[in-house]
């Protein structure tokens, strides 16, 4: 076992007077004490992650292959992000959104470079997906309102799609367990059938204000959609006049292998978050052409820490180390081989994705059972459904890595569906 690292690397020990040498089983007994109850109990306390790797207060190494739900894009405590992120706060870390700075500047010209963004396409920073898409439905609101005959009320979202636990984000999710205990919450939202070419071309006309989509549902298993959906969603939003709204929070920034998972098809906004920042909060919409980034105007939006020069500073060393490393090519072939291993597993039914965003069902509706397991084996994944689990690993991983878990999962399986019987 590895040696037990401190609780308290890296910060002051007054800090965390009290917390030196506390094992798991004490430390979560004090958060259930002092914190709020949101997210159940946490299964660990981690308290250190290099690369792809994180120990535990009780000593323990997990490979993590979740990232964070896929935010760790360069994995754990990377020296560049490490270097440019101490660097930026010792020179300059908020200056409120009366001021601009560098660094905002120079990742907004990046991120519209990258995206092929045209002439008079915008860029406004949040600090989370969810806040990116509250931008984003308040975009939509607009250009329905700007309508002359008052008739643009509609939005549509997809079953089964995720977007926020905020209020318009809320609106825009699916699954009821999330809406229902917070309604009634904004109007105008319509879901339809995920991937039925039918139903899109029933539902949007000119009473629609804009449609969202994520190019692929990471919450809902990592499901895409039959060639050619994202297309047709262009074509009919241009002919109807609405908005098509990509929601890249999860698949954006090499985590499929390309900078978007959009690629080919230029919406009329686009949201990130998650792997923008390397693990440091920050998150974007991108607006294309100078008809959609002036629907917002002076006043209409905001937000106090959104674009601080320290989120947007990680960001660009971020985009870099992707580029500068060939990330995006290793992300395509570490994530074709491990498709390819976990296909060859009798026991797994159906694996879909794309470069390092991947979910595979099992036979059995054992994967909570078996996430459990492989957390105890020394494995973070999680599971997205009663039989299917989601990896998310750091881009930086590697197929070597990745390999050893998909080696212990028999057994893992095994124990798991022996546990449910």
């Amino acid at each position: 076992m590895s040696q037990k690292p401190t609780a308290t690397a890296g910060t002051s020990a007054t800090e965390l007077a009290g917390f030196e040498g506390l094992h798991n089983q004490e430390l979560l007994g004090r958060y259930n004490q002092s914190l709020m109850g949101v997210f159940g109990t946490p299964q660990r306390v981690l308290v250190r992650g290099s690369g792809c790797t994180v120990w535990d207060a009780d000593g323990k190494e997990y490979l993590d292959l979740l990232g964070g739900i896929a935010v760790n894009a360069l994995g754990h405590a990377h020296p560049l992000l490490t270097s440019v992120v101490s660097s930026q706060l010792a020179t300059l870390g908020h200056v409120s959104n009366f001021f601009t700075s560098p660094s905002q500047i120079a990742l907004a010209e990046k991120l519209l470079g990258l995206s092929a963004a045209p002439a008079g396409s915008k860029v406004f920073f949040a600090n989370s997906g969810t806040e990116a898409l509250e931008a984003a439905f308040k975009l939509a609101r607009r250009h329905g309102n700007n309508d002359a005959g008052g008739k643009r009320g509609r939005i549509l979202a997809l079953e089964n799609a995720f977007h926020g636990r905020t209020m318009g984000a809320l609106a825009l999710t699916w699954k009821q367990a999330y809406r229902e205990p917070f309604e009634p919450l904004p109007g105008g939202v319509e879901h339809i059938p995920a991937g039925d070419a039918e139903a899109l071309r029933a539902a949007v006309d000119e009473t629609v204000a804009a449609v969202f989509i994520e190019p692929i549902q990471g919450e809902a298993g990592v499901r895409g959609y039959p060639e050619g959906y994202l297309q047709l969603a262009r074509e009919l939003t241009r002919e109807a006049g609405a908005l098509l709204i990509f929601d890249e929070v999860q698949t954006g920034v090499g985590r499929t292998g390309k900078w978007f998972a959009s690629e080919g098809v230029l919406p009329d906004a686009m949201t990130l978050a998650k792997g923008l920042g390397g693990g440091f909060p920050i998150g974007a919409m991108i607006t294309f052409g100078p008809d959609v980034s002036t629907l917002l105007t002076a006043g209409q939006h905001g937000t106090t820490f959104g674009g601080n020069p320290v989120a947007t500073a990680a960001a660009l060393a971020t985009l870099h180390t992707i580029e500068s490393q060939q990330l995006l090519e290793h992300v395509r072939q570490t994530g074709q081989a491990i498709r390819a291993a976990l296909s060859g597993l009798d026991f797994v039914t159906e694996v879909r994705g794309e470069g390092l965003l991947i979910g595979f069902d099992l036979a059995a509706e054992a994967a909570p059972a078996v996430v459990q397991r492989a957390l105890e084996a020394g494995f973070i994944v999680n599971s997205t459904g009663p039989a299917t689990i989601r990896l998310a690993p750091p881009l930086i991983v590697t197929a070597e890595q990745v390999q050893r878990f998909i080696d212990a999962l028999p057994e893992l399986y095994a124990a798991a569906t022996k546990e449910e019987k």
